[in-house]
């Protein structure tokens, strides 16, 4: 799959020929992508990723409490700079949408909200309170939920409709929009003991069910595509190669959202029913994860085959964070459930792994925006 610049209209400060004044902030912002928010969803799910970790202490839990703290500052940054490209920029954004490579990054919106309402309550409550902390998450649950379903929806609809798919262009990027609702489920069963017992907790616990499976078999559609597309037309050019991450999102997701649904289940549900959650949670987790563990093998040595090629850093670098925070938080739900120490220690490893991907990530961005070059027209991605 291949990304064209756009071209610079007569008004675009970046064009050629254009004299060298300062950019005003709306006219910074006119190529802010929807991708950016994929630094929201990377730095909220350390938060709730290192939550999830079985090895308690105070200085770890700050540290969560700090990102967190710095995701939820972020996350209105970047809804307003989006809200003034809308606005300012509607060409911009309207060729955006109809750009197949940039479209499905339109899913990242939904998952940034999940993401900031899900570390709220996991870790925020500690800073803010449990009755505000449970008040934000339900409302940015609800939005993300909301917006999850809208693009879901309306990204494959634009595909089918509107974009005009190369043969052999498949690529993880599309798993973006049909991976939202698997983060409502997995986000939300955190909220059914705050619900009125009764009705509203279980209308709420199989609601999340619902958008597990609804994201669970839309993935199954396109997973063979991306694989396919792999072995029939060899590596993704070498900016893209971080995308091969993605396919990490909905496994771990959705092993978190079955865990976290388990939990929720007693109280809720009847007991033989709750204990069929529990062992579907096990029976569907250790599967998964295995396959998860498969895939981050495959991805990571084509990683290091683009590193060895010259690979250098672009936003695509932030798709090494949010889908291994999600195995995190998956390995530490089969733990709990499984009682095996090896996912422990899985989760953990994992862990470092992502602490260090935002890391790095984080540190290039912010001397990226320093510089002003992330914020120029994209260069063409070529094979």
């Amino acid at each position: 799959m291949a990304t064209v610049a756009q071209a610079p209209s007569r008004t675009d400060p970046t064009a050629p020929g254009t004299p060298p004044t300062a950019p005003t902030p709306a006219a910074s912002v006119r190529h802010l992508g929807p991708n950016w928010y994929a630094t929201v969803m990377g730095t909220a799910i350390v938060a709730s990723a290192g939550a999830a970790l079985p090895f308690t202490a105070p200085g770890p839990r700050l540290a969560c409490q700090a990102v967190w703290a710095l995701s939820a500052l972020m996350l209105p940054v970047l809804l307003a700079a989006r809200a003034v490209h809308w606005v300012r920029h509607r060409d911009q954004a309207r060729r955006q949408l109809l750009d197949p490579a940039v479209a499905p990054f339109h899913g990242c919106l939904a998952m940034a909200l999940l993401a900031v309402g899900g570390g709220t309550l996991a870790v925020g409550r500690d800073v803010i309170g449990t009755p505000a902390a449970v008040a934000a998450d339900a409302v940015l649950w609800t939005a993300g939920t909301v917006t999850g379903l809208v693009g879901a929806a309306a990204i494959p609809y634009l595909m089918v409709t509107r974009h005009r798919i190369e043969p052999g262009s498949a690529s993880p990027v599309w798993l973006l929009p049909l991976v939202a609702p698997m983060v409502s489920a997995a986000v939300g069963p955190a909220l059914v003991p705050h619900l009125p017992a009764g009705p509203w907790q279980r209308a709420l616990l199989f609601g999340c069910y619902a958008l597990f499976g609804m994201s669970l078999l839309a993935t199954l559609l396109v997973l063979p595509l991306v694989l396919s597309r792999l072995i029939h037309h060899g590596p993704l050019p070498l900016a893209l190669t971080p995308t091969l991450f993605l396919v990490l999102g909905p496994l771990g997701q959705s092993t978190t959202a079955v865990n976290h649904l388990a939990d929720a289940a007693p109280g809720v549900v009847n007991a033989s029913t709750a204990h069929a959650m529990g062992a579907f949670a096990v029976l569907y987790g250790v599967p998964v994860m295995g396959f998860a563990l498969l895939w981050l093998a495959l991805a990571g040595a084509l990683v290091v085959r683009a590193f060895r090629r010259g690979m250098g850093f672009s936003m695509t670098w932030w798709g090494f964070t949010f889908p291994l925070g999600t195995c995190v938080t998956g390995a530490a739900g089969l733990a709990r459930h499984t009682g095996l120490g090896a996912f422990d220690w899985l989760a953990t490893a994992l862990f470092a792994a992502l602490a260090t991907a935002v890391a790095v990530a984080g540190t290039r961005t912010a001397a990226g925006l320093a510089r002003g070059s992330l914020l120029r027209p994209p260069r063409p991605v070529t094979p």
